[in-house]
């Protein structure tokens, strides 16, 4: 592929290693470091003149300094000379303030669409955004893309008596993910109400749907302290549910998320490596991971020669 660079950022490099291999690429001369007074310094080792950069961030781990980095990395290519810059970010940053729920609050995820636009990306690349209004937030081309078709061909193959599954949303705003995976698998689906006091907080929980004598699969975007989904699979439980997996995108897992995974009635706890996940798995055995670097190559492959990205919304590349 020639006039392709591709970038990795700190946040995830064992994602960017496999997505350039994917694409039989080496990863482009970049040295990230800070400085003593923690100022984050990047160097770019190679020349970007004239060509097309993708950058693989992720919004994980230390958030704030990554998220600075991508930036700082994009400018460097930007006055580098480079044609065009992209932002490949496989899980957003600050996604979930996306409104105003509450008088003074910030949109913190606008802020850093501005920031990444200002930065001088010229496209993003991301992946289950929390809500897909933030493509909205951008006046770049986003190409939102599912990890849904990766999650499908998960079930298939893991799940033996996935014909008598139900699929679950442990929110009301997850319904419509929840309600196209049943469709695809031609199951039935059920929804868990709940009503929070404060953030990271579920007070009650109301299950919508019958489960009784079935294996209910939770699925969410992500999965923060865990609170919601624990608190879910013990309302499946309760209601008569043989088994109990949960799939979610992101597996941030803070705090108290995996001793509270490992306490709950869960069979697997399946999440994508938008987000490293080594560390996490070797504390938890209920951890299984869905490798999805194979829809970002493709993903960059169709972008770079400038065909139509539509295909991964319902295929996983071969």
């Amino acid at each position: 592929m020639p006039n392709i660079v591709l970038f990795s950022g700190s946040s995830h490099q064992d994602l960017s290693q496999r997505v350039a291999e994917r694409l039989g690429l080496e990863l482009g001369k970049v040295v990230t470091k800070k400085f003593s007074n923690q100022e984050t310094s990047v160097e770019i080792g190679e020349s970007v003149r004239g060509e097309d950069v993708y950058i693989i961030q992720s919004g994980c781990g230390e958030i704030n300094d990554n998220l600075m980095e991508l930036l700082i990395m994009i400018n460097a290519c930007k006055i580098a000379s480079s044609s065009r810059v992209t932002a490949v970010i496989p899980c957003f940053p600050y996604a979930r303030q996306d409104k105003k729920d509450k008088s003074r609050a910030p949109i913190s995820a606008k802020l850093v669409a501005n920031m990444l636009s200002v930065a001088g990306a010229d496209h993003i690349i991301t992946m289950d955004l929390h809500a897909s209004q933030i493509q909205g937030f951008f006046d770049i081309p986003v190409d939102n893309l599912y990890a849904e078709p990766a999650v499908l061909q998960w079930i298939k193959e893991n799940i033996l008596e996935w014909r008598n599954c139900i699929i679950v949303s442990p929110d009301a705003g997850g319904a419509k993910r929840v309600t196209s995976i049943a469709d695809r698998l031609n199951v039935e689906f059920a929804l868990i109400h709940k009503e929070r006091k404060k953030a990271n907080e579920v007070d009650r929980m109301v299950l919508v749907g019958d489960v009784k004598d079935r294996i209910a699969i939770l699925v969410d975007d992500m999965a923060d302290t865990c609170g919601t989904v624990c608190h879910a699979a013990d309302k499946l439980v309760s209601a008569g549910a043989t088994k109990v997996y949960a799939i979610l995108t992101h597996g941030i897992f803070s705090g108290p998320a995996i001793s509270r995974i490992n306490n709950a009635s869960f069979e697997a706890v399946v999440v994508t490596n938008t987000i490293p996940q080594d560390e996490k798995m070797k504390n938890c055995p209920k951890i299984q991971v869905i490798d999805i670097s194979m829809i970002l190559a493709e993903a960059i492959r169709r972008t770079h020669n400038g065909e139509s990205v539509s295909y991964l919304f319902s295929h996983v590349p071969l």
